[in-house]
């Protein structure tokens, strides 16, 4: 007998005919997300921020531990305290880390050590994964599944800022230490991924680039 107090389940069972539509519109709208990389400086209303972290928040997690934290942040010093961090790391990362074969794959999409996006960009958002908490008696309370529990939650954040008709970009500078000291995160989280939200600058382009197909990204038994 569990201890733990259950609810009824908010379900409402659609017809087949409504669940084939609405997954076919939800496919068609994601099928637009792009990542990009120029911004405008317009802002976006917190609220629409909010939303979408309230969104990631509904994520499964490993035992409902919930292992993530969102940092919004719109600080004109802080982002740009973070660009110089983040393009101290990719210039180490372009010149002596990155193996040639490495270089040659980002090569079709133009990068490099420069990220002005995190300047301009209206919204940052720093993804934490929680590896485990501190109990109030100072003891280490373990979560489990913490990095791919993190991993869904960023992908329906991902997703819920392209509903509201704004762009990403997922940044991962490696290492990324450097957003616990300018966010005054704790020893407990490690940086995940920062995102750039906002909207798209004018006349601005993507790489041409393919999806692959679904007979490609799946298998049916």
């Amino acid at each position: 007998m569990s201890d733990h107090n259950f609810v009824p389940l908010d379900y409402v069972r659609m017809s087949e005919e409504e669940s084939a539509n609405r997954s076919r519109r939800f496919f068609e709208l994601c099928s637009r997300r792009r990542t990009v990389r120029d911004y405008s400086d317009a802002e976006v209303p917190r609220e629409v921020i909010e939303n979408c972290i309230r969104t990631a928040g509904t994520a499964p997690s490993g035992a409902h531990q919930q292992p993530w934290h969102f940092v919004a942040i719109q600080d004109p010093d802080v982002k740009q305290k973070i660009r110089v961090a983040a393009e101290a790391e990719e210039r180490e990362f372009y010149d002596n880390r990155a193996s040639d074969e490495w270089l040659q794959a980002l090569q079709p999409f133009g990068t490099n050590a420069d990220k002005p996006f995190l300047k301009v960009a209206p919204w940052l958002i720093a993804v934490f994964c929680q590896r485990f908490s501190v109990a109030a008696d100072g003891s280490k309370i373990k979560h489990y599944y913490a990095v791919e529990s993190v991993g869904i939650a960023t992908g329906l954040l991902i997703t819920a800022i392209h509903n509201a008709g704004l762009c990403s970009l997922t940044h991962t500078p490696s290492p990324m230490r450097f957003l616990n000291e300018i966010l005054r995160r704790p020893d407990t989280e490690r940086p995940f991924v920062l995102l750039a939200v906002g909207y798209p600058g004018e006349d601005v382009e993507v790489p041409d680039i393919q999806r692959k197909s679904l007979r490609e990204i799946s298998s049916w038994v």
